[in-house]
């Protein structure tokens, strides 16, 4: 006996009654009426399982001690039973006289039997059970009987509605064993090492949980603070896109690091270098590192990392700008012209030349496209605007 037979306890279900009925010398087809209605021109019962649902009165129950955080499903079949005569009529005395023979039927047993007549397969789905499954009636007015007979090939026909409850189905789950505790399984033979054995690391903690960054918008070089909870470890560091940051302070609610980089200065740090991410729109992480390398990061935090934009010169009819993350080949960067005079964009380039490092952008043929004046130079990269925006003057 196994509880993983109830994985076929709907079926079983549907073949006792039937094999209940059978043994009364009724003849007893299983399907659709109208599919009933087409077999034969015998007399006979049909039944139809035309509606399951979950017991919310067991929904919590387990059968499973082994596994007692595993409940079961519990499920509640509901029939149609359906007479029809000889000419498959389901409206005459003779189809009445049937139908009244199977309720006579159903009602003399109310608990499905599971004595030694039934299949044994059909047993062992439903052996588990709690209690005995029993059939009770329900009301079968003509707005049930016509939802379930609509359609172009169905015909309505007098039924009578039961149910069948309590049905479990017990999933099929494979044993979990463990191996013993104080054993040194790795020696030959084993050593019992007793207590010696137990070395299990507790965090006192459910991890770290970020709340919310300031600035949400930064250069590189600048002084983040992440606020949150859990925060104070000293094998806590601080991830932006895939660069560890330098952690200069840490307490419970808060962790303050560097996005390493001097904006004023020579660039310096694996972000300002340019070889390590662009500017744009960042995920933003604090994890805590285990001794064996593993990680157990935080949710995440979305994080505007801002080009910095220093100078902007014209040369030969081009413009060359000067800065840190002003964007790579395979980055979105815009840089238009701002007209001070009227506040106008008199033009816009998204075609750039850029370094590796991405700390110089070329554009092109400036002179021969924007019309002379004096402009301010405003730079995007990847829908980050750098705060500086230089001006320069077109002859």
């Amino acid at each position: 006996m196994s509880l993983a037979d109830s994985e076929r306890a709907i079926g079983a279900v549907t073949r006792v009654i039937q094999d209940h009925l059978l043994r009364r010398g009724l003849q007893v087809t299983v399907g659709k009426p109208e599919e009933a209605a087409d077999t034969d021109s015998n007399a006979k019962l049909n039944l139809f399982l035309y509606e399951l649902a979950f017991d919310p009165h067991l929904r919590n129950h387990t059968m499973s001690p082994e596994r007692p955080e595993q409940p079961a499903l519990w499920l509640v079949l509901k029939y149609l039973l359906t007479a029809f005569d000889q000419r498959e009529k389901s409206d005459s005395p003779a189809a009445h006289d049937l139908l009244g023979r199977g309720l006579a039927a159903l009602h003399a047993v109310r608990m499905l039997p599971l004595d030694a007549t039934i299949d044994a397969n059909d047993r062992l789905a439903l052996e588990n059970n709690p209690e005995p499954v029993k059939l009770t009636f329900e009301a079968s007015d003509a707005d049930l009987l016509s939802k379930i007979m609509q359609g172009t090939d169905e015909r309505y026909r007098l039924s009578v509605a039961f149910q069948a409850r309590p049905i479990m189905i017990m999933p099929q789950d494979t044993q979990r064993e463990s191996l013993l505790v104080g054993i040194d399984y790795s020696t030959q033979p084993e050593t019992i090492i007793a207590e010696e054995g137990v070395r299990i690391d507790v965090q006192p903690t459910m991890g770290a949980r970020l709340d919310r960054v300031e600035p949400p918008r930064f250069d590189t070089g600048a002084t983040i603070t992440l606020h949150g909870s859990d925060l104070l470890g000293a094998d806590l560091e601080v991830v932006l896109g895939d660069v560890v940051l330098t952690v200069t302070e840490r307490r419970p609610d808060r962790i303050l690091a560097l996005a390493e980089g001097d904006a004023g200065g020579a660039p310096q740090g694996p972000i300002a270098t340019g070889g390590a991410v662009s500017a744009g729109e960042l995920p933003l992480l604090v994890r805590r590192r285990a001794p064996d390398g593993r990680t157990r990061g935080s949710n995440l935090l979305l994080a505007r990392l801002l080009p910095t934009l220093g100078t902007a010169t014209l040369a030969a009819g081009d413009l060359i700008l000067g800065g840190v993350l002003l964007g790579s080949a395979d980055d979105d960067v815009r840089v238009s012209f701002y007209r001070e005079s009227d506040g106008v964009t008199v033009r816009q380039f998204d075609t750039v030349e850029s370094t590796a490092d991405q700390q110089i952008l070329t554009v092109r043929g400036v002179t021969a496209s924007v019309p002379a004046g004096s402009y301010r130079i405003i730079l995007r990269v990847n829908n980050q605007q750098a705060r500086a925006s230089p001006r320069v003057s077109l002859p």
